[in-house]
């Protein structure tokens, strides 16, 4: 009897001695990780230990145009530099509002980044959709951007803008004009041109640029606005006719065109631009690390050759400026909007 209830007073003395042991190695593990945990937060908030995972990317078109190539280009810039993948996630739908939406709501850790062009405020213009372009996001860099160039069917009896004004006012709504779908910068480009120079234009939308052009080489429309990389070659082959581009200054690749502006409308101004965002509320060292190698990437000299021999300029500028551009086209489009009547479409 004895020698059981030892046992049992050794056993017990034996399993307190063990759950301090674990209470004290426990507390000490709790200790050491507070360091840790510090230094974790302090990473985050600095953006030093970034990116430790993956990264989606997620490109609001389909695979194979140039939003999408771009941010493969630029996603294998940052893999190379971070050893870390930067997958490319296309989201399709409601002429890129989809994949824009899904962008907007990840979490404003870094992990979810968007590439897209000027949809992404021209939809919101014109639309009801679930995002505000300047609220939901923080513009990381802009990453390119071309004019357009203003092309007609070469059996239009006009060779300027001035002509073309000139035409369109003395037939109110007989001169037509073609664009990629209702909404877009094509629709809203020719729309501010109507506006600003006080012509009737008869808009025809199509389901995208490659059925635009036909319409115009056949004199079906009139006019359209294209992109250098696909209008250059129409051009060249004498299938369209270029009087003018749609930029600020005159386009490095067609410097005998005159722009829009200097063509007797002052004021106008359109570019297209592909550009990279992050979710609003990423940290601020999070988004100067994504600028400045984002830079890097396109600012790559055979990248620059290679992008101004298609008419298009490499920016790469910086988070504030390129933030400050978007608001004042969105600002630019949403007043078009209102005051050329445009209908608010639902998504």
């Amino acid at each position: 009897m004895a020698s059981s209830t030892e046992s049992r007073r050794g056993f017990a003395t034996t399993l307190a001695l063990f759950v301090l042991a674990v209470c004290w190695a426990s507390a000490t593990a709790a200790e050491q990780s507070r360091p840790a945990r510090a230094e974790t937060a302090a990473n985050a908030s600095t953006g030093r230990a970034y990116p430790l995972r993956p990264v989606r990317v997620v490109v609001p078109v389909s695979a194979g145009g140039g939003v999408d190539s771009l941010a493969r280009l630029v996603g294998q810039h940052f893999n190379a530099v971070w050893g870390q993948p930067f997958v490319i996630d296309n989201r399709v739908g409601a002429g890129g509002a989809i994949g824009v939406e899904i962008a907007a709501k990840a979490g404003p850790d870094g992990y979810t980044l968007l590439v897209s062009s000027s949809s992404l405020v021209t939809n919101a213009a014109i639309r009801e959709v679930r995002y505000d372009p300047i609220r939901d996001f923080q513009p990381v860099t802009k990453l390119t951007t071309n004019p357009y160039i203003l092309v007609t069917t070469p059996a239009l009896p006009v060779s300027s803008v001035q002509q073309l004004v000139a035409l369109a006012k003395s037939r109110p709504g007989s001169v037509t004009y073609a664009s990629s779908g209702t909404g877009g910068v094509l629709h809203l480009g020719a729309e501010l041109l109507c506006a600003l120079t006080g012509t009737q234009m008869t808009h025809v939308p199509y389901k995208g640029v490659a059925d635009g052009y036909p319409a115009v080489i056949s004199g079906q429309v009139n006019w359209m606005l294209g992109s250098p990389i696909s209008a250059l070659p129409l051009m060249k082959a004498g299938r369209l006719k270029g009087i003018a581009v749609t930029g600020a200054v005159r386009s490095r690749a067609l410097p005998n065109l005159p722009t829009i502006a200097e063509s007797g409308v002052p004021g106008y101004e359109v570019s297209a631009w592909f550009g990279l965002f992050a979710p609003a509320r990423v940290p601020a060292a999070i988004i100067g690390k994504l600028n400045a190698e984002a830079r890097r990437a396109v600012l790559n000299p055979d990248v620059v050759r290679r992008m101004e021999a298609e008419g298009t300029e490499v920016v790469g500028n910086p988070s504030k400026e390129f933030a400050a551009e978007v608001k004042k086209e969105f600002d630019k489009w949403r007043g078009l909007v209102k005051s050329a009547g445009l209908k608010l479409e639902k998504q």
